[in-house]
């Protein structure tokens, strides 16, 4: 019983890292359709988000088949309750690249205004989430908490970019009101980015209550802006 639950989880835990790999591509390509409004690019996202949706049921079948045929305890059951959750927050982060991507379709500009994009540190949040996320990977698979817990403090200059940013677009609406409707939408894909970096930060709770079952989001951290969910 031991040799097959273990085989199990290696196929849940290559699950994961495929489904990891699928959602970083998607945020990828987002980011990168917002920078330079290449639609191709961005009808890509919307494309594969089946694949990301297709995946998670798949995942979320194997960790039920797992539960009930095995019985897991201890960490193997702490293992496949992070994988659950992460599935989870992976779906999720699927579902912000395609809201990302969406921008670029419906932009009927053929540029942004380059300065403006500089200004708001556009592309400077896509490569921090981008990072995260990585970041959150390597961790995983190294089981190392401490890399785990380091994208906690990276979440911050995502939160910083996104107030900044906000600012910054109320003012060039002002002095450039027929670009207001361009405005409101970017400051929406801004919302999206700050909301990945959210779930990165929860998954990356679950892969420390893995290594360490210590649940964060119950300790002080939590009043410190980390464990939001959504």
């Amino acid at each position: 019983m031991v040799k097959f639950i273990e085989s199990e989880l290696v196929l849940l835990k290559k699950e994961i890292d495929e489904m990891w790999t699928l959602v970083y591509n998607q945020l990828d390509r987002a980011g990168e359709s917002v920078l330079t409004l290449d639609k191709e690019l961005a009808q890509q996202v919307l494309v594969h988000e089946r694949r990301v949706n297709a995946f998670e049921l798949k995942i979320d079948s194997d960790v039920e088949d797992i539960i009930a045929l095995y019985t897991p305890v201890a960490i193997d059951l702490r293992f496949v309750l992070a994988m659950l959750k992460i599935n989870t927050n992976l779906e999720r982060l699927g579902d912000f690249a395609e809201g990302v991507a969406r921008f670029a379709l419906s932009e009927k500009e053929l540029t942004l205004d380059a300065d403006l994009i500089r200004q708001v540190r556009l592309q400077e949040m896509i490569s921090q989430v981008l990072s995260m996320l990585e970041l959150a990977k390597r961790a995983l698979q190294e089981e190392n908490q401490e890399l785990a817990t380091s994208v906690f403090a990276k979440d911050h200059l995502l939160d910083e970019i996104n107030a900044n940013a906000s600012v910054l677009l109320a003012e060039y609406i002002q002095k450039h009101p027929e670009a207001a409707l361009s405005c409101i939408d970017l400051a929406s894909v801004f919302r999206k980015l700050e909301r990945a970096g959210d779930h990165i930060t929860n998954i990356a709770e679950e892969i420390v209550f893995f290594i360490d079952a210590k649940v964060l989001k119950h300790h002080d951290t939590a009043e410190e802006g980390y464990g939001r969910e959504g």
